[in-house]
């Protein structure tokens, strides 16, 4: 285990919170729910059908069934009626796993929820966003991973990718935002001051394209909003890391050789880097990690075991701490 979990799995004992996880009847779910119980890291409010899950120790609520059904779809019509959603229709929505329980993050009922091991990241998100709404401040819900390996990069081997699971092709604007947003975040999580580097495959302009004058854009717009930040691109990945390298490609750069945020130009990049990392390195990958949502809603990857279930719920309750 790293020591990145380790530090959230201690930190989530000192304050337990409570987890909605809707994907009840996938065996990950239940390995990973009984984990977390054993561990203490979380009380748990587990959705679907009682005859299925057996978790000692956890709340198990079929919506279907469940005695707050009415008031959630009473709260829901409310929320959504100036898109004409009827009584009959939210009744109908809290019927859906990840409705019912995105509202009990709502209505108080749960201070996180946890969901993706068997639908995509559209099923968890478009709830959050209907429901929940964006935090205060919001201009962009972004994704990102943390990704914890066996190498001396980022703080102790802990780095965070963005956005690796929402924005397809952002902006300059949005890139800049994703930057912010997720340096925000690692402050939350980590010691060390955050180190973002913008990627792209050229260095300081020694390439030239849409994608490397995006990334220069961004960086000077994220200047702009927080010239404090330690921030630099566009860096190539190598330039971003290794500080020999760095020190041809970006001599006296902040932030190369020592990056710990790598903000990746688009989503094609980002989810195709976080899972190369993930696979050939053997790293542990939390994620995605929803930024921007008003309360903790967060996603996992599909390919997700029930490890890194345990993983995203400990952040997630670090998040509900936070909040």
């Amino acid at each position: 285990m790293s020591d990145f979990l380790a530090r959230m799995k201690a930190a989530v004992k000192a304050d337990k919170k409570t987890i909605v996880l809707p994907e009840g009847e996938d065996p990950r779910t239940i390995a990973a729910a009984k984990q977390i119980i054993d561990e203490g890291l979380a009380d748990l409010i587990i959705l679907g059908d009682p005859a299925q899950i057996q978790v000692e120790g956890a709340t198990v609520i079929d919506p279907k069934t469940s005695d707050k059904h009415e008031a959630y779809a009473e709260k829901f019509a409310e929320l959504r009626a100036k898109k004409g959603v009827t009584i009959e229709q939210a009744r109908e929505q809290m019927n859906d796993n990840t409705y019912f329980g995105t509202m009990m993050v709502k209505m108080g009922d749960a201070d996180g929820l946890v969901s993706g091991a068997c639908h995509s990241t559209a099923n968890t998100l478009r709830p959050a966003l209907q429901i929940l709404k964006t935090a205060p401040g919001t201009k962009l819900v972004s994704a990102f991973f943390v990704m914890c390996t066996d190498t001396d990069f980022g703080q102790d081997g802990t780095l965070i990718f963005a956005d690796c699971g929402l924005n397809i092709d952002p902006n300059a604007e949005e890139l800049s935002e994703i930057a912010l947003a997720t340096a925000n975040t690692w402050k939350q999580f980590m010691t060390d001051e955050p180190k973002v580097a913008m990627l792209s495959f050229s260095t300081k302009g020694s390439a030239k394209g849409e994608v490397p004058t995006k990334v220069q854009e961004a960086t000077e717009l994220a200047h702009q909003k927080a010239p404090e930040l330690a921030l630099d691109g566009d860096l190539q990945l190598d330039a971003a890391l290794v500080q020999t390298v760095a020190d041809l490609k970006a001599p006296g750069s902040t932030v190369a050789g020592k990056a710990n945020i790598l903000v990746f130009p688009d989503l094609e990049a980002g989810n195709i880097g976080y899972k190369l990392v993930q696979r050939f390195a053997g790293a542990e990958a939390y994620g995605p990690i929803l930024q921007g949502i008003a309360k903790p809603v967060n996603d996992l990857s599909r390919g997700c075991s029930a490890e890194d279930i345990v993983g995203v719920v400990a952040i997630t309750a670090v998040q509900a701490q936070m909040a």
